[in-house]
């Protein structure tokens, strides 16, 4: 059964009890409810970007060969937002937290903002890519990804075959890269510790990451503002707050 914490007294007398261990494999899974308060938007959230009315269609697989401008009408004005966002107090404090960390640590994040490198984080698993890079569309291009901090709103063409540019990133029915697959699968193996932060618990595969590292034995824990309904078994505990507060209780810095 979860255990649900609320009071900054409960945060600290958890943080005691971490300490207390030794962990050998940490894995953190971060989705978008992490950088609000750097300004950005969740996806499914109050006023996410995915559940606003004038939406017809989420950006898909479907989306993307149909009309590649669609897709940049939709990320490119994020991009800008990206490209001015900082990182806040809870992507610092896993950053720290890293630093002191004595076993292996691996940051699993949905988030395609780049905000966990920026803070220092160093075994950082971009499961969705990262908006703050392009690449092309076809994929017997030899065009590599590369960085790019243009708002396109339109798909602009590729200047090695001509094809459509494209957000780096991972849509709706498309495969996670293969090594970050490869990387979230071996690390989830050897866990012992699971920190998730900030997400909805609904997009797969990451949905099934905390049951992975359940079967491996981890202790399991989920810090989000509202409580997952319905409740997962197979987290521990959950700790309902934002981000920014609770991270650097939990984690030994408040």
């Amino acid at each position: 059964m979860t255990d649900s914490l609320t009071s900054d007294a409960e945060v600290v007398a958890l943080r005691t009890r971490l300490q207390a261990a030794s962990w050998r494999h940490v894995v953190v899974l971060t989705g978008a409810g992490i950088s609000v308060a750097s300004g950005l938007p969740t996806y499914r959230g109050p006023c996410g970007l995915w559940t606003r009315p004038d939406l017809e269609e989420v950006p898909d697989a479907g989306m993307l060969a149909r009309d590649a401008s669609r897709v940049w009408s939709l990320f490119g004005p994020l991009r800008e937002q990206v490209r001015t966002a900082a990182p806040n107090a809870a992507h610092l404090a896993l950053a720290r937290w890293e630093g002191r960390c004595g076993g292996s640590f691996t940051l699993l994040t949905q988030n395609v903002d780049g905000l966990h490198s920026r803070a220092e984080s160093r075994e950082v698993v971009e499961l969705h890519g990262s908006l703050r890079r392009t690449r092309c569309t076809n994929a017997r291009c030899t065009l590599a990804p590369f960085e790019d901090s243009a708002a396109h709103t339109r798909a602009p063409a590729c200047p090695t075959c001509g094809e459509p540019l494209r957000p780096d990133i991972t849509l709706f029915d498309e495969p996670l890269p293969v090594d970050a697959e490869w990387k979230a699968k071996h690390a989830l193996r050897e866990c012992d510790l699971f920190l998730a932060i900030g997400t909805s618990g609904t997009v797969s595969p990451a949905s099934n990451f905390v049951r992975g590292a359940k079967y491996a034995g981890a202790r399991t824990l989920l810090v989000n503002l509202t409580p997952m309904r319905p409740r997962h078994p197979d987290f521990d505990v959950e700790l309902l707050g934002h981000a920014e507060h609770i991270l650097p209780l939990l984690l030994g810095e408040g």
